[in-house]
């Protein structure tokens, strides 16, 4: 009896012990995920926003001007303007009637001989300043090392670093531009939200309308069916769906709408729109499965059709998760990278219509992150587009963790 008593002792002994040891490792599991989360976005926002620190020019090179020239300042996008030609004469930007002579240091070498130039190039600052103390209204775009600092008749221009306004403001994303990158978000970003809001828009009555019918008009045989296939729709890789669309889809917008190309917003907003099908579809039809039966048996004892059962008391009572179904299927979209990337055209210009092409943050960063270089500008803008897109999402996910928290029968 006593061994007995024993025996059961050890193994409730044991149990705890073992339960503990689980317990401890779940728990030390939870703090690393959460610090390794926590971490990734620490080291996210910090790439971010060490943009605003970085130069508004190609870093290492410093712009020389006529110290005569009443130009103090030029902000990046004056400075590509100048660059493209787009802007000759210094009157246009508050400056005397002088035309804008463009100077680029590998001209230097048309201008003086090596053996001028000294031994390694040694008098090279010495020679720049005297073309640009000729020159009136020349701007020249030089490598810092061999700026003419000091140089009675030249004047170098003040590098400031990129600022909130050039990077939320700027209408131009061409972050290779020389010898100021453009990186202007504004054209990614109204990209994202049109192809994601019309993908929500034609996705939302699509969406509904099958949920209503697996939740209230299909039999079980036939709801045994749907759902899982639709449930399946969510598993296929978002290339798979890239292929579809490029395929199929192109080639049918732009002959219905005669377009140049199929590569548009629109073209876009339906492949999205397929994507965020089931997501939708599941949380929604789930929502108006939960409606209590007596709800359903009342509405019909009262007189009510089964269509009013539906409009009147089904879909009211399932309001909040219907919404957050909605805001889930956004969050599908906004989210999207490959399928986007792949039938949008990859245009970073300011969108006009859903009949041209864009382009959206996450098909940038997919774009563009592995030609950046480590450090640079062009890289930390790429996390600064991460850096809003967590945002995005993350109010996204908030809103619908709201949404689907409120009462059920709070509309009724």
């Amino acid at each position: 009896m006593t061994s007995s008593t024993d025996y059961t002792y050890k193994m409730k002994h044991l149990r705890r012990i073992i339960e503990r040891i689980v317990e401890s490792i779940l728990t030390v599991s939870g703090a690393i995920t959460s610090i390794a989360i926590l971490l990734i976005v620490v080291f996210l926002f910090k790439e971010g926003f060490g943009l605003f620190s970085s130069p508004s020019v190609e870093k290492g090179y410093v712009l020389c001007v006529n110290a005569d020239n009443t130009i103090e300042h030029l902000n990046p996008y004056q400075i590509k303007k100048i660059f493209d030609s787009e802007i000759e004469n210094w009157k246009e930007l508050g400056g005397a009637d002088e035309a804008i002579a463009l100077f680029r240091f590998e001209e230097i070498f048309n201008h003086y001989s090596d053996e001028e130039l000294g031994e390694e190039y040694s008098l090279l600052p010495e020679k720049l300043g005297e073309v640009i103390a000729q020159n009136i209204g020349i701007i020249a775009f030089v490598p810092e090392k061999y700026a003419p600092k000091d140089i009675n008749g030249v004047k170098i221009l003040p590098i400031e670093s990129i600022t909130l306004s050039d990077f939320f403001g700027g209408k131009e994303w061409m972050p290779t531009s020389t010898p100021s990158p453009q990186l202007g978000v504004l054209p990614l970003i109204l990209g994202t939200l049109l192809v994601s809001i019309f993908a929500i828009i034609i996705a939302l009555p699509l969406g509904l309308g099958v949920a209503i019918y697996l939740s209230e008009l299909a039999d079980e045989r036939t709801r045994k069916i749907l759902k899982p296939a639709i449930e399946l729709l969510a598993g296929i890789p978002s290339v798979v769906y890239g292929f579809f669309g490029l395929v199929v889809l192109v080639p049918i917008v732009q002959k219905t709408f005669d377009l140049a190309v199929g590569e548009t917003a629109l073209t876009g907003s339906i492949i999205l729109a397929i994507m965020a099908l089931p997501t939708i579809i599941t949380v929604a039809e789930d929502a108006m499965r939960n409606t209590p039966r007596a709800m359903r048996e009342a509405s019909l004892a009262l007189g009510a059709t089964h269509w009013q059962t539906i409009y009147k008391v089904v879909v009211p009572y399932a309001a909040s998760g219907i919404s957050a179904a909605v805001v889930l299927g956004i969050g599908r979209a906004i989210g999207e990278t490959m399928a986007v990337l792949m039938v949008t055209g990859n245009a970073a210009v300011m969108p006009h219509s859903l009949f041209e092409p864009v382009r959206t943050i996450p098909a940038t960063i997919a774009a563009e992150l592995g030609e950046a270089p480590s450090g640079g500008a062009h890289y930390q803008a790429l996390f600064m587009l991460g850096c809003i897109l967590f945002l995005i999402t993350l109010i996204i996910s908030i809103t619908a963790e709201v949404i689907s928290k409120r009462q059920p029968n709070k509309g009724l």
